[in-house]
């Protein structure tokens, strides 16, 4: 089978081992199989985006012996296809205002009838405060939009979500995983589409960009396993093609912390300046040499 997969990174910071490791993943199954490998760059949070570390960004990645097509995708120009997507949902009913803040849904989950807070893909789930307080009808609104999570999927008639999945690091390992309509109604919730200030939501936008790409293997790390069940969803709503899946391990610290781009000291461009070729860095990550990787 051929396989078109892509690597998304944010420019937020400096790629570290574990960007390495999952552009590796992404770029060397395309390549067994005959396909593609894509690069995109998810900017949509332009508070944090910079120039400085796109740049830097795709100069480690050819450091690494990664090549791509140009012109490459940037969500920040993406826009309007966002927000078509999000016009498509809400003229259905299945979109809803909402104006609560991390300090009032940590508030109303406090609440002796809510029970235990269940942890979902994006933390606490929501409990559904403006479900019912804004109408859903005439102009769709700017700012925070939130799936109706139960309407969404009582309109599609689905008794459950599934994927296809070959990743043998994934929590359920490769096969077809299912969740329930009732386990998604209860474990991931009514989730953010649009943030405010943003326009859209990295669950959206991703689902969305896929599909444009033509992605057919999405590769990513097995800590947004959970979050797949929420793109699958969204693909049924929006009518866009269902790719598989490919979660694999995380690269973690001595102390079994995964690691984030605050953790320079595992930097890419650190390694480079010390001397490293990349196949050390492959070495460093557990991946066998590769002809492609300088």
């Amino acid at each position: 089978m051929t396989f078109h997969t892509r690597f998304a990174p944010s420019p937020t910071g400096p790629l570290h081992l574990g960007h390495a490791y999952a552009a590796w993943v992404a770029h060397d199954l395309a390549r067994a199989s005959g396909g593609t490998f894509q690069l995109r760059i998810e900017d949509i949070d332009r508070s944090r985006a910079r120039p400085q570390w796109d740049a830097q960004l795709r100069d480690d990645l050819r450091f690494l012996g990664l090549s791509w097509p140009e012109p490459v995708m940037r969500q920040s120009d993406r826009m309007p296809a966002y927000r078509a997507a999000l016009a498509a949902l809400w003229s259905r009913g299945l979109l809803y205002r909402c104006d609560c803040n991390r300090h009032d849904i940590a508030a109303a989950l406090q609440a002796p009838q809510e029970g235990a807070p269940v942890l979902g893909p994006d933390g606490p789930v929501y409990p559904g405060t403006c479900r019912a307080r804004h109408p859903r009808t005439g102009p769709m609104p700017d700012g925070a939009l939130r799936l109706d999570t139960a309407r969404a999927l009582d309109l599609l008639g689905i008794d459950a979500l599934g994927f296809t999945e070959t990743g043998p690091d994934a929590p359920q390992g490769p096969g077809s995983p299912v969740m329930t309509a009732a386990e998604v109604r209860k474990g991931i919730g009514d989730v953010v589409l649009a943030r405010r200030g943003m326009g859209t939501s990295y669950h959206l936008a991703v689902t969305v960009d896929d599909a444009a790409q033509g992605i057919t293997l999405v590769t990513r790390g097995a800590d947004l396993f959970e979050a797949t069940f929420i793109h699958v969803l969204l693909q049924h709503l929006l009518g866009l093609p269902l790719p598989g899946y490919h979660h694999h391990r995380l690269i973690r610290d001595a102390q079994g912390k995964r690691l984030a781009k605050r953790d320079d000291s595992r930097a890419i461009a650190l390694y480079r300046a010390e001397g490293a070729s990349a196949q050390d860095i492959r070495r460093m990550v557990g991946l066998p040499l590769s002809t492609s990787a300088p």
